[in-house]
């Protein structure tokens, strides 16, 4: 399980980004360079991670789901995912 702390920080990430996304598309488009870099560094979407709902993990996430492998195969086989089931053949 992640810290409280690394999961508060990229929400905070995830904040910024939205709040310059605008401002940031709008100083890309007209090629003011120099006025990018004066945003904050994590305004930029590229400082984001994804990271598991639940536990925060931010190896092993499955994009589709949100979920790390580890979470996904405990809600998989508890049968709280919709339409997904172990296979076997």
């Amino acid at each position: 399980m992640a810290k409280e702390s690394m999961k508060a920080r990229e929400r905070k990430r995830q904040k910024t980004v939205e709040k310059y996304a605008d401002k940031r598309a709008a100083l890309k488009a007209a090629g003011d360079y120099e006025g990018l870099q004066k945003l904050p560094r994590n305004a930029s979407p590229v400082r984001l991670h994804n990271r598991c709902e639940l536990s925060g993990r931010p190896k092993g996430y499955m994009r589709q789901f949100g979920l790390s492998r580890i979470n996904f195969r405990e809600m998989a086989l508890a049968g709280l995912i919709p339409g997904v089931k172990k296979a076997s053949w």
